[in-house]
Parts: structure tokens; sequence; C-alpha cells
């Protein structure tokens, strides 16, 4: 039994470090998302650093600005910026929609397309096929195209396949 659990640590241990390593080879600034319903954003790169923030909200998009061995520093949509285990995000992209009011999601990426549904600001989604200036957003099976500029986790340009 006891070589059973240690074998279970040196694969978890593995699988965690291999993580990091991935990660590690991206330069930042890149996007990622919270991968955890419960992450803490920290003052500093360590355990020790007193926590300054406390995400419940899978998927939020965040900016990595730095990293520090299993460390990211992160942005949040509000500006706030502080640091988080690298094994809380996720490369998964999503965004958020900005500003005050609904925004439509079209059925192609063009405005005069049919509009699908609409998205309420603080809205959280995953993107994917974005190009001029449109993403294909989908919210819990829900889908359809927004303009990047209506959403904060996209940089103005970024072309993602």
């Amino acid at each position: 039994m006891k070589r059973i659990a240690a074998l279970l640590t040196i694969v978890a241990a593995t699988l965690s470090i291999s993580a990091a390593v991935a990660q590690r080879t991206r330069q930042p600034p890149y996007m990622a998302s919270i991968s955890a319903g419960d992450a803490m954003m920290r003052s500093g790169p360590g355990r020790n650093y007193p926590a300054i923030w406390r995400y419940v909200r899978r998927d939020l998009p965040v900016r990595v600005t730095a990293v520090y061995e299993h460390w990211r520093k992160v942005q949040d949509p509000d500006g706030t910026t502080g640091w988080m285990l690298v094994n809380l995000l996720s490369d998964q992209r999503t965004a958020i929609v900005r500003g005050t009011e609904n925004r439509p999601m079209h059925e192609t990426p063009d405005e005069a397309s049919p509009i699908r549904f609409r998205a309420a600001p603080g809205v959280v989604g995953r993107v994917s096929r974005c190009g001029g200036g449109w993403c294909l957003f989908d919210v819990r099976g829900r889908n359809g195209y927004i303009r990047i500029d209506q959403v904060w986790g996209v940089e103005p340009g970024e072309t993602i396949r």
C-alpha cells in the first residue's frame, strides 16, 4: 500500500511539474483563464505572501504578465494584478463581455447577420476562431460571433484558430 501511495505521489508531482514547464516556455504577455472554482491571488510569488483577492469564478480570463517558477503574475479584467500558482490557470481562451449594455451575438462575423442572442455585461464565455475583429463566443453551449472590442480577453487584431 505504501508503494502505491509513493508511486501516486511521484506521478502527481511529475504531472504538475510538466504543466508548469509547458507554461514556462510561453513568453508573457499572454492570455489564460482561471481553471479553479476557488483561486487565490497573492501579493507575491509564494504562499508566504498575503492573499489579496479570492476568485470563485472558473473561466475568468486573465493576462499573464510575468513568470516566476510555478507562479504567474496576472492581471484580471478589472486591472487588479497579483500572483497565482500556475496550476490554477488554464490555456483555455475565455473572454468577458464589457460595457453596460447587452451585446449582440451574431450568426456570422458580420453586423448584418441575424442576432442569435444577446450577452449581458459580465458574462464569461469561451472564445475560438477569432479574426477580422470578431470571435466565436460560446456561453454554456450557446454561441455566436461577437466583436473583439466588446469583450476583454482577446487582444485587438489577434487571430485565434
